[in-house]
């Protein structure tokens, strides 16, 4: 069931960072279109588009991790079998949760304080707010936290019962 809900929800996230793209990409040709003919570009593209970028990276995490699609080695992996492979899992689930950990508890004072503060990027006539970036860097890092430690108890599943586990796959589905 939890699987269920995250597949979902990473889903949504990635619908969610497509539609971001999508719009970006006016943004983007709008203020080409305004410096080139107009020689006025759209205000603000810079700061939307550099906040935007580590928005998308942060709500595509988790699908990569879910979807298999970090980088990962099979070749050496493949040689240990069933175990070996198992345990390559769960050594990546529970390195990756750490690093992940660690972007959480770093972002947590820097979300924060760009709340209360009312953070904002920019100068002139449009200043974006930092905060949701920053939240959404802290979620989507919590996120695959989550998943990460979900596919490691499948792998230490794996390695205590590895006749019950299905074989090992060498690419993301």
């Amino acid at each position: 069931m939890l699987e269920r809900i995250t597949t979902r929800l990473v889903h949504s996230l990635l619908a969610i960072a497509a539609a971001i793209i999508f719009l970006l990409s006016f943004l983007v040709v709008a203020d080409v279109v305004g410096r080139g003919l107009f020689n006025s570009p759209v205000k603000g593209t810079p700061e939307i588009v550099s906040m935007s970028i580590v928005i998308i990276c942060f709500l595509l995490a988790a699908y990569a991790v879910q979807s298999g699609g970090m980088l990962r080695t099979d070749v050496i992996v493949g040689m240990f079998g069933r175990r070996g492979h198992a345990f390559a899992d769960l050594a990546s689930g529970l390195l990756g949760a750490a690093f992940f950990i660690l972007i959480v508890w770093g972002s947590f004072e820097p979300a924060l304080h760009s709340w209360i503060s009312n953070e904002f990027e920019g100068e002139g006539a449009l200043r974006v707010p930092v905060w949701p970036a920053r939240f959404i860097v802290m979620f989507g890092a919590a996120l695959v936290v989550a998943i990460y430690l979900g596919q490691t108890l499948l792998a230490l599943l794996a390695m205590l019962h590895p006749e019950d586990a299905s074989p090992p796959t060498t690419s993301p589905p």
